[in-house]
């Protein structure tokens, strides 16, 4: 490629390596803290809080596998090989579900389920119960919780199945329909065999956000490692134990981040070839097409439709209470209208921080992809993969690993300056929104190297060689030919990044300034204080923001439905960012 030994290719290659050791300094941080803690700490956690963290997480996870496997592959493989009536719109509809972060579905549910919730209430009205005189589920509880996830992330599992699904060969199928096998041990054993590698992908990459997961983990009392780490770091100012437990979730982390990444290099050798032939859908009995749309159409339900009119209904309940006082009162100052201020002010917050976190995301994503494109010696491809690994590290493991050295830098500054000049510097760095934007730039970089990466690898590499023939710079060669060809996958790359920063709330609970709130962290706090109907108007600003790259993904689905399986992009990677 390009040969050129001037400032242009250092420069570049300085920026890729900057962005691969800034993803990468949380990782390091946490390994030092923890391990410099002493094994004291570390035997006093095993003793107390780290077997139930182990069961419990561990709980989740295998609840959230089973249940994310279960509903995606299930729904991918109907959508794909069957035919029942409303196929077409339920084949979109089962992506909604990936506007939601799960704990927006958490609050919307305990409000519909918890004791003084609709349903309950409803239950005592008719039937005359007492407040003991009756058993229903627990909704704040481990199954609650992993319900709650499982609902938000199957789409993960279904969207790459799907993918898997349409790639297999038409002929494998009939041939196995042939020698008389049913449609059923067809499945059985000839497709779900074959579609092994990404059923696996899209599990592993369902736990991984489950694991990451605090808001619905926390408003449903289950103590995971998410929910130990930020208790140690808050309330308990243990950075020690806070430190060593992030050690053992990062551990776990990464070991599914390898197994992911395993998973996805074997799938790329288990396919069947093109399809050769198209295979017209199987025409289900009338009981098994009763069946489908009932196994597709429950996720959308209570994944989508139901979260979303429960929000609306909590939201303009508590917008009716307020009515009255707008009314009556002539002052500006009034109570509703200070609300409205404050939610303004939430928005503004949000939207500043998911826009700077998106295009230094996309800018760092941008130099690391083009550098490994343009020069493509080890280097480069290893601080590629430095890079994508933020994808595997839960939010809270990332505040805490900036949060230690960017702390002790700023005390040793503090100290320097005040011992030398008499000057108190203070916090310079820690406590400022832009660690904040540093963390999220770690966190999703991974998301933005997918989706800018899927459209660059469709650029004819002769393009890049022709521009070399003609003299261009490597910086022209991106802001003039790459950069105005791939503008729809870094709208894209920017779309994803700006809703995740938008949902993120682990790390923005840890690392923001004092008395500066996002949407997620007013609802998670109206939601810790049970004030839930207020909880919604954050909540339905987040879901609406979240729509937006499903939207995209969406139109994706319908513009792919015809094409030849082989040429379509990976539709979680390049259409949805990476887990979390």
């Amino acid at each position: 490629m390009f040969r050129l030994t001037s400032l242009s290719r250092n420069w570049m290659a300085l920026l890729a390596w900057l962005a691969a050791a800034l993803c990468v300094l949380p990782i390091a941080a946490v390994t030092l803290a923890a391990l410099s803690g002493g094994m004291d700490t570390v035997g006093s956690l095993a003793q107390t809080v780290l077997p139930r963290y182990t069961v419990t997480t561990l709980g989740l996870v295998v609840i959230v596998a089973i249940g994310t496997g279960t509903i995606g592959t299930g729904a991918a493989w109907l959508v794909t090989m069957t035919r029942f009536p409303g196929r077409r719109l339920l084949e979109i509809a089962l992506a909604l579900p990936l506007a939601f972060p799960a704990y927006v579905l958490a609050y919307a549910y305990t409000d519909f389920l918890d004791h003084p919730g609709w349903v309950q209430t409803t239950l005592r009205d008719l039937m005359g119960w007492g407040p003991r005189e009756y058993w229903f589920p627990e909704i704040r509880s481990l199954p609650g919780a992993a319900a709650m996830l499982t609902l938000v992330l199957y789409p993960y599992v279904y969207l790459l199945v799907r993918a898997a699904f349409l790639q297999q060969s038409a002929t494998a199928f009939l041939a196995a329909r042939a020698l008389g096998q049913s449609a059923w041990r067809t499945f059985f054993r000839v497709s779900l065999p074959m579609a092994r590698p990404a059923i696996a992908g899209g599990v592993l990459l369902a736990v991984m956000e489950t694991i990451a997961d605090y808001g619905t983990v926390a408003h449903f009392g289950v103590q995971t490692f998410s929910t130990g780490i930020i208790r140690s770091w808050i309330s308990f100012t243990d950075r020690t134990g806070a430190a060593q437990l992030a050690l053992v979730l990062l551990v776990f982390a990464l070991v599914l981040a390898w197994l992911e990444r395993k998973q996805r290099g074997e799938a790329r050798h288990h396919g069947a070839g093109r399809r050769h032939e198209a295979m017209a859908p199987m025409s289900l009995s009338r009981l098994a097409t009763f069946g489908a749309i009932l196994f597709c159409g429950i996720p959308v339900l209570l994944g989508f439709l139901l979260p979303v009119g429960l929000l609306l209904w909590m939201g303009w309940d508590h917008f009716y209470r307020l009515v009255p006082d707008w009314i009556l009162s002539r002052f500006i100052e009034t109570d509703g209208l200070l609300l409205v201020g404050g939610y303004l002010d939430f928005l503004r917050n949000s939207a500043l921080l998911a826009a700077a976190g998106a295009g230094l995301t996309v800018i760092a994503a941008v130099a690391l992809s083009s550098n490994a494109r343009l020069f493509p010696t080890r280097h480069a491809q290893t601080a590629l993969l430095i890079a994508g690994v933020g994808y595997a590290v839960p939010g809270a493991v990332i505040a805490l690993g900036l949060l230690v050295p960017f702390a002790a830098f700023d005390n040793a500054l503090d100290a320097f300056m005040e011992a030398n000049f008499g000057i108190d510097t203070g916090l310079l760095i820690t406590g400022s929104i832009w660690l904040m934007v540093l963390a999220y730039v770690v966190r999703f970089m991974a998301a933005a190297l997918g989706a800018y990466g899927s459209g660059l690898a469709q650029v004819n590499p002769n393009i890049d060689a022709v521009a070399r023939t003609l003299g261009q710079t490597p910086q022209r060669t991106i802001l003039g030919l790459h950069l105005p060809m791939l503008k729809p996958s870094v709208f894209t790359a920017l779309l994803i990044v700006f809703v995740d920063v938008m949902k993120e709330l682990p790390a923005t609970l840890v690392m923001r300034p004092f008395n500066w709130d996002t949407l997620a962290v007013q609802a998670h706090r109206l939601a810790s204080d049970e004030r839930l109907h207020e909880a919604a108007v954050p909540s339905l600003v987040i879901a609406a923001v979240g729509l937006l790259p499903v939207i995209v993904l969406c139109r994706g689905l319908g513009q792919h439905q015809q094409m030849p399986t082989s040429d379509m992009p990976d539709p979680v990677k390049g259409s949805v960012g990476a887990a979390g």
